[in-house]
């Protein structure tokens, strides 16, 4: 069973998304979407002040099986990176939900928030088991 927090929003993509109040956001991989990909070995996140838009490009992520574009459900400005998943990558595999790659300052209302998917709903994308 993959871990599936209540407090956060969700894309079938899966990215998760936090809330950190005052029109930011933070945005990181699920438990599922590590272990869809396996064992993490680099990231790559855009740089500080860098425009997101809706459908862009948020993180590269490669593991020993595929590299993967990850592309932002929101439209901001990035304000912060993770340094501790570009050092060390792996961290996503053990701790997806305290790994988040960005905190965004969206740049448009916040409302495509609640329309993203709930726990329940993204819960019910997921497999019932897998591996």
């Amino acid at each position: 069973m993959f871990a599936v927090r209540g407090d956060l929003r969700y894309t079938e993509s899966h990215l998760w998304i936090r809330d950190e109040g005052d029109g930011v956001v933070s945005l990181g991989l699920t438990d599922y979407g590590q272990f869809q990909l396996g064992e993490i070995v680099f990231v790559e996140l855009p740089a500080e002040g860098s425009r997101l838009v809706c459908g862009g490009v948020v993180a590269v992520v490669e593991s020993i099986k595929t590299a993967t574009e990850l592309h932002s459900p929101v439209m901001g400005v990035v304000e912060a990176i993770n340094g501790h998943v570009v050092s060390g990558p792996e961290r996503i595999n053990r701790l997806p939900y305290e790994s988040w790659f960005v905190r965004v300052r969206l740049t448009a209302p916040p409302a495509p928030l609640t329309s993203m998917l709930d726990a329940d709903a993204y819960r019910d994308l997921l497999p019932a088991e897998e591996g």
